[in-house]
């Protein structure tokens, strides 16, 4: 089939006395025939360029899906006297909400089934649910066209009926307060920014709903909580450097609001209440890597910040759980997670013992205060997801669930991982990577490996399990996770240096990764692939024009790669809230910065490795017009006769396709797309 190409139409862009020219600016026209002709004409040629493929794809899909369970259940948990279950039964692609009064032993109490609700819609996702403290109402949220804009609506859970209640263009999220007929939420601006604050009472329309808060400031997104000890209701303003949180009695919703600390720059902090105190996790007074005070509800302005874990340079806080007993912290130590239990009365403490090279450990759901259990989930490249309970009193642990793996030919025992550092090319900075294999699997210059990155936001990848993946390790395949600059694997500092106009220390890292895995003999630039997604895919774009060579193939899932462009329009979502990431374009420096590592600016006449980019065509997080601009442009300029696909669900937004197994099929093309560069077709 003749390769899709593009029509130009030159748009000349201008700053700083620099002029850019967009050849396919022209792409962001949503509603343009030309446009979906162009996205449909490109699936049709990845279609038949893959059609080689559909036998492996469908084998794929069904050796995937056959993994799982498929009448499965999560881990009860107990709340406000209700054991609260999510099930899926076999054959239906949704989550069924259920809960059990009092005891397990109890009939089941039907929520919510969301394959009903999703009846009719290509795309169906739940946002969030919420049950009132009376236990009477649920709130829920729904999203059918995957923008990631909700629809808010209640059911009466005596009676079983939806309210005619209907609240569009929200984050999906809802608080109750105490009195069981108000639900606060927040609305989205046309950019959608999280920006407003409103009240809804049941049984209303939502334009008596009223406005409680508008964050004014367009760098700053807004989030309502409520504290674990119900008492509290707290609004927060965010961005990447600085909070502001504001809180009211959830007994009293006409209540003035009180803020906790005025915002400042750099100044970061989140809130959770317990007795007559605030406990506040912050970088207060340059503590980079965070510390934990405490404060009076009554005086909470932070001249009354009282250190309780202070701050340390070599360990990162993410995370804390209060218990009446028990302080229990989630703290990042040479990359790897801890779980740290303090004793309240004695000041003893515990770690919990782990013992795998390379994991993610992370504090459950605790709804209770009044108990020594705590609960903890645990993951590693060979152990799947599990759930456990630690008696915080006895120091012994209960595993209560741990993810099946069907099909009869997985063990752990079967494969290896390790944890290995490349030295940068600064000669003095080591990067962590994670590594798993089949234990029958060789290094060699012939042995196939997937290297994953993402590295910003300060979002760290951790090691983890992943029922997928074993289709492409049971293959021969190696997959490795290069922990870049970017992320918080190092802590805050690993971070700040892969940001603003440190930047391309993500990509650097990435690259020397690649090239220290090639040196050590785990595979070879004819066998290497790179895969990454959304700001990970910017990291593909980057990568893929700084050493096209030391690839084979490329994965990019909705690739963030017209950095300029996107970064200068603040018409589009979410922009202006990236400029603490990024940096504002508007100012030269960092315009000149950006423009030199964006990977749509710098597609170069030249050979590229064999590329599958993918995009949904909703995508709310990444415009469907940056990927498909890449593609355009990259099949204009490349000079080889290597792979290039685009792949845009046309029915989904950045998370993919919905669904329990639907999603399935998207891995299915990439492994493909992996395997038929390696002629494994």
């Amino acid at each position: 089939m003749k390769q899709p190409k593009a029509k130009k139409i030159n748009k000349i862009l201008s700053i700083h006395g620099d002029t850019r020219i967009d050849p396919y600016f022209w792409l962001n026209e949503r509603d343009n025939p030309e446009v979906l002709a162009y996205l449909n004409e490109e699936n049709s040629y990845t279609e038949a360029i893959m059609k080689d493929t559909e036998t492996l794809q469908e084998n794929l899909y069904e050796e995937m899906k056959a993994r799982y369970k498929k009448d499965d259940q999560s881990l009860p948990y107990f709340f406000n006297d209700y054991w609260y279950i999510v099930r899926y039964q076999d054959g239906k692609e949704y989550p069924i909400f259920t809960r059990k009064h009092l005891s397990l032993d109890n009939s089941e109490e039907p929520i919510l089934d969301a394959n009903i609700l999703a009846q009719g819609y290509p795309f169906f996702e739940i946002g969030s649910i919420a049950v009132s403290v009376d236990n009477q109402w649920v709130s829920f949220s729904e999203d059918t066209l995957g923008r990631r804009i909700y629809t808010i609506r209640i059911k009466n859970l005596k009676t079983g009926k939806i309210l005619a209640d209907e609240i569009p263009n929200t984050t999906g999220k809802a608080v109750w307060a105490n009195d069981n007929e108000h639900i606060f939420y927040i609305r989205k601006d046309t950019n959608l920014r999280a920006y407003q604050i409103y009240r809804h009472k049941i049984g209303t329309t939502v334009a008596e709903d009223v406005l409680i808060f508008h964050e004014k400031d367009d760098t700053f997104d807004v989030n309502v909580y409520k504290s674990k000890s119900l008492e509290y209701i707290f609004i927060s303003s965010s961005s990447t450097i600085s909070d502001e949180h504001r809180f009211i009695p959830a007994d009293d919703i006409d209540a003035e609001w009180k803020i906790i600390q005025p915002r400042e720059d750099d100044l970061e902090y989140a809130v959770e209440h317990y007795g007559e105190d605030f406990y506040i996790v912050t970088n207060a007074d340059k503590a980079t890597n965070f510390k934990i005070v405490t404060t009076k509800v009554t005086k909470c302005s932070k001249e009354f910040w009282t250190d309780l874990i202070p701050h340390r340079e070599d360990v990162l806080i993410e995370g804390f759980e209060i218990f009446k007993n028990y302080f229990v912290i989630e703290e990042r130590k040479e990359g790897l997670l801890q779980i740290r239990i303090i004793n309240n009365a004695t000041k003893e403490e515990d770690y919990l013992p782990f013992s795998d090279p390379t994991y993610t450990a992370y504090i459950g759901t605790n709804m209770s205060f009044d108990t020594d259990v705590l609960r903890f989930g645990y993951t590693s490249l060979t152990t799947p997801n599990s759930t456990y309970e630690y008696n915080m009193k006895d120091k012994s642990t209960k595993l209560l669930k741990q993810q099946e793996v069907l099909g009869g030919k997985f063990s752990p025992k079967n494969y290896h991982s390790e944890r290995v550092w490349a030295k940068s090319r600064d000669g003095k900075t080591l990067i962590p990577i994670s590594i798993v294999y089949h234990k029958d699997t060789k290094k060699s210059a012939d042995t196939p490996l997937l290297l994953y990155g993402y590295g910003s936001y300060g979002h760290t990848v951790d090691a983890s399990f992943s029922n997928v993946r074993l289709s492409l390790l049971d293959r021969g395949f190696i997959f490795a996770i290069a922990h870049i600059r970017g992320g918080e694997y190092l802590g805050r500092n690993w971070y700040e240096t892969g940001k603003l106009l440190d930047k391309k220390n993500t990509f650097f890292d990435f690259i020397d990764v690649a090239k220290y895995l090639v040196k050590e003999n785990y595979t070879a630039p004819q066998h290497l692939y790179a895969m990454g997604g959304s700001a990970g895919g910017l990291l593909m774009g980057a990568v893929a024009n700084m050493e096209p060579s030391l690839f084979n193939g490329i994965i990019a899932q909705v690739p963030f790669v017209d950095v300029v462009t996107t970064m200068l329009d603040d018409s589009i979502p979410l922009t202006t809230g990236e400029y603490d990431e990024w940096g504002n374009p508007n100012e030269e420096e960092y315009y000149h910065y950006m423009k030199s590592y964006s990977p749509y600016d710098n597609i170069e006449v030249k050979e590229y490795p064999n590329i599958l980019i993918t995009t949904g065509f909703h995508d709310s997080q990444v415009q469907y017009w940056e990927p498909a601009k890449w593609t355009a442009k990259l099949r204009d300029l490349k000079t080889d006769t290597n792979l290039l696909l685009l792949k845009t669900d046309m029915s989904s937004g950045h998370g993919g396709a919905s669904g329990r197994f639907e999603s399935l099929k998207e891995d299915a093309l990439e492994y493909a797309f992996i395997l038929k560069c390696e002629n494994k077709v």
